[in-house]
């Protein structure tokens, strides 16, 4: 019992000491053993190194998991050391939706085999949102998340550990200065200046060696940089590898779609403008979208007869091929990528579409799969 009140009067002792050491030095009335640039700059890499971290792993998060709800129930069950249960992706839900919607207004109409095709399109970009959360999770958080929780916390302990190695110091030359200057005017205080010469001694030894331990683990930031290098790489490489799935699978689907026949009807509409009447830039699209069936016209509407059509005296314009096409009928005509046709619009055609001409074969094309040049 004696001994345990001991050691809690000496923890107490010098915790005060400390304080009154770290106050003095925030008031400038005691001095501070500095550490060298080397050592400052490598304290303040790490800082900043802590610091991005954390900011790119909580961003992170949010880019793979939106909802706020979502992630805290995440971060319980991850605390918890329980497995978080699969969790239905926005695009699974949808094409679930558009799946029984289409069973309800009917699967046989337009509308409804449209509604079955992108529903099994969605569930496909669900499945590949899935696979890629989960192999950034483990390739990139995982890691992010191993660093901040392991090698900080023991670097953050270490460098708590110097702060108070240093204290020490700082208090023991302070106490030296002291009985030197009391030595100075009694010659009493001989002991009292050998025992702080002793105890700065001891200070200095145990302030060394806490330094190097801290060095040594600042140092390993740099390894720390090397395996978050690898990590990115290996995120940039899944999410490449998920919008390309994505890329694909909207292609096929437009492919799909593509394949429903549009015609052209005479209508009240205004007519589509010239195209010499556009701005002069290049009009490109990043990813074709074939006009569904939703913009075609009613059935029983007369289609105009390609041969009788006729390019209009001005208003034509060159464009390149963007994509591949494969005509849907007769009425259309077929693309190849980068190569150059004429095309123009005609009074009360879809907007989506235009004539194409490319030697003696005349047809509709998709605008969307075309690059309109000055």
């Amino acid at each position: 019992m004696d001994f345990n009140m001991k050691k809690l009067a000496s923890d107490a002792g010098i915790f005060f000491t400390r304080a009154v050491q770290f106050t003095e030095e925030k008031f400038g009335q005691a001095e501070k053993t500095e550490l060298d640039a080397h050592f400052e700059n490598l304290l303040a890499r790490a800082d900043s190194t802590k610091n991005w971290t954390e900011k790119i792993l909580r961003q992170t998060e949010v880019l793979l998991q939106p909802n706020p709800s979502a992630r805290v129930e995440e971060f319980l069950y991850e605390k918890l050391d329980r497995k978080v249960p699969s969790r239905v992706t926005n695009g699974e839900l949808l094409a679930q939706y558009m799946a029984e919607a289409a069973s309800e207004l009917g699967p046989t109409t337009p509308y409804g085999k449209t509604l079955i095709k992108v529903s099994e399109a969605e569930k496909r970009l669900g499945a590949a949102e899935r696979d890629f959360i989960h192999t950034a999770s483990v390739s990139f958080l995982t890691p992010l998340r191993n660093f901040l929780e392991g090698d900080w916390k023991t670097i953050s302990k270490e460098r708590r550990l110097l702060q108070n190695r240093r204290l020490d110091l700082d208090a023991c030359k302070a106490r030296l200065k002291r009985a030197k200057a009391a030595e100075a005017k009694a010659t009493l205080w001989n002991d009292e200046v050998d025992k702080a010469e002793q105890e700065l001694r001891v200070a200095q030894t145990e302030f060394d060696r806490q330094a190097e331990v801290t060095r040594l683990l600042l140092e390993g930031i740099s390894s720390t940089h090397v395996n978050h290098l690898r990590c990115l790489h290996e995120f940039v490489k899944s999410q490449t590898t998920y919008y390309a799935q994505c890329y694909r699978h909207m292609l096929d689907l437009q492919k799909q779609l593509g394949r429903f026949p549009g015609t052209f009807v005479g209508t009240t509409e205004p007519a589509s403008p010239p195209l010499n009447s556009t701005s002069p830039t290049t009009t490109a699209a990043t990813m074709p979208v074939v006009p569904s069936v939703a913009s075609l016209p009613p059935a029983g509407e007369a289609a105009l007869c390609l041969e009788e059509v006729a390019p209009p005296a001005s208003g034509t314009r060159k464009a390149r091929v963007l994509y591949d096409y494969e005509a849907a009928d007769s009425s259309e005509l077929a693309l190849l990528a980068d190569e150059l046709i004429t095309v123009y619009s005609l009074p009360g055609m879809d907007p989506d579409w235009l004539i194409g001409e490319r030697g003696n074969k005349k047809g509709k094309v998709p605008v969307t799969y075309l690059e309109l040049l000055s």
